[in-house]
């Protein structure tokens, strides 16, 4: 195991901040979209008449199909612009949720689902690689936890707003107000995203060659493993909580928009302290520390009884600070864990592993839970003990994950998108 990143008291400067907005609004928007369908669960299981298990097929859907084209975007994600890609798959993700908003009946909102999966998850790809090729090691702590940090911003505005649209307009309401925000975000991010190609000047073999090599190599192998534990831990018992809460409580959206905002505020604060931690502190101490408490709050949260609305929101809010707050060090770990010439690769396979794990967790949630005879969800504290055993695997596997010794990035951001980024032949200590 190779040594965390030296810790760095330098500031983002403002062209960093710039490209960092950007991609916040892009990861913002995608985020929303993944996470509002789970408080929708009650009311979608009722007008469309799904079984739990086809709500599970609903939510995985977008994680299975993210997780294979991003497995096949790992062939060619590294021969292109990172720009050209990001905004490519991100207009592809704004029509899908366009198609998601419209979609009358259980059939079409799945393909729809599927086709937003698919584009969202290569977006996702190309967003992460360019933090990974712009910021040098010692700043990713800062720039993970600041984009990362749109999760919490999703909970706060766009989840409440969402669940608010659905209460006064129905269930395609959030989903379309979505499509038109993504829109406005590809033209400011067409506006401001610099070029990235510093990358296309390496050699290279031919494409599987390099897929072989990237899936073959031991320490993408252990981060992949890592990735897979880590989002299992958490998805299992987060994609039924909403659900959970409503059938034992009767809270409807008017409740859960309450609870995601406390706890989105909650969230949105521990991101980004964690992300400055992460950049003056030893990473994987910091990971074990944050992702042993979210272990104890998914059993607690699944055993959680019927009780006032503070208290689910209060479990809940601990849940989401520590469960996300976590990803930050283990995100930056995970970008150092591959060299600059085959980032754009190794990541796009991490990113099919970690959608993978999003598919499997409501699957098996899905499986383990039912309803009584008075329509309570049950099971669920079940799904609480697979998501803890789950997630205890991550805890030794974060240990396993080296940095890799060509790990260089750029300092300086373009201000302007014609500008070609190119990354500085001085290394950087990892």
């Amino acid at each position: 195991m190779g040594p965390d990143p030296p810790s760095s008291r330098s500031g983002l400067s403002r062209s960093e901040w710039g490209l960092i907005l950007v991609l916040v609004a892009v990861q913002f928007t995608h985020m929303v979209d993944f996470v509002i369908i789970m408080p929708l669960g009650e009311r979608l299981m009722d007008e469309l008449r799904l079984t739990e298990p086809q709500f599970g097929q609903i939510v995985s859907a977008y994680a299975w199909a993210a997780g294979l084209a991003s497995l096949a975007a790992s062939l060619v994600m590294d021969r292109f612009d990172r720009r050209t890609v990001l905004l490519t798959m991100y207009a592809g993700f704004a029509v899908s949720t366009l198609f998601c908003g419209l979609a009358p009946d259980y059939t079409l909102l799945l393909v729809s689902r599927t086709l937003a999966g698919m584009f969202g998850g290569v977006a996702a790809v190309a967003l992460m690689t360019v933090i990974g090729d712009v910021f040098p090691p010692e700043k990713r702590g800062r720039a993970t936890g600041a984009v990362m940090s749109a999760f919490a911003v999703a909970s706060i505005l766009g989840v409440p707003i969402g669940l608010a649209l659905t209460d006064a307009f129905g269930r395609g309401a959030p989903f379309l107000a979505l499509a038109g925000l993504s829109a406005a975000v590809w033209v400011f991010g067409w506006l401001r995203l610099p070029h990235v190609r510093g990358h296309l000047g390496e050699q290279r073999s031919g494409r599987l060659a390099e897929f072989a090599a990237v899936v073959r190599e031991p320490n993408h192998i252990r981060a992949f493993a890592f990735t897979f534990f880590l989002v299992l831990g958490t998805f299992t018992v987060a994609s039924f909580i909403a659900p959970y809460l409503s059938s034992w409580n009767g809270w409807r959206e008017r409740h859960l928009l309450v609870i995601y905002f406390v706890a989105g505020l909650g969230t949105l604060a521990a991101m980004n302290i964690t992300g400055r931690l992460a950049d003056r502190y030893p990473r994987r101490p910091l990971f074990v520390g944050l992702a042993s408490v979210a272990l104890v709050l998914a059993v607690v949260i699944s055993n959680l009884p019927p009780g006032p609305l503070w208290v689910a929101t209060l479990v809940l809010t601990l849940f989401m600070v520590f469960a996300s707050a976590r990803a930050v060090p283990a995100q930056a770990i995970l970008l150092g864990a591959a060299a600059p010439r085959v980032r754009g690769a190794f990541l796009s396979v991490n990113t099919a592993v970690q959608h993978l794990g999003t598919g499997v967790a409501p699957l098996i949630a899905g499986s383990l839970t039912g309803r009584d005879a008075d329509g309570h969800l049950t099971g669920f504290p079940l799904v609480g003990l697979v998501s803890a055993g789950t997630g205890a695997v991550s805890l030794l596997l974060v240990w396993l994950v080296r940095p890799a010794a060509e790990d260089v990035s750029a300092v300086v951001v373009p201000q302007h998108p014609t500008a070609e980024h190119e990354p500085e032949p001085k290394p950087t200590a990892v």
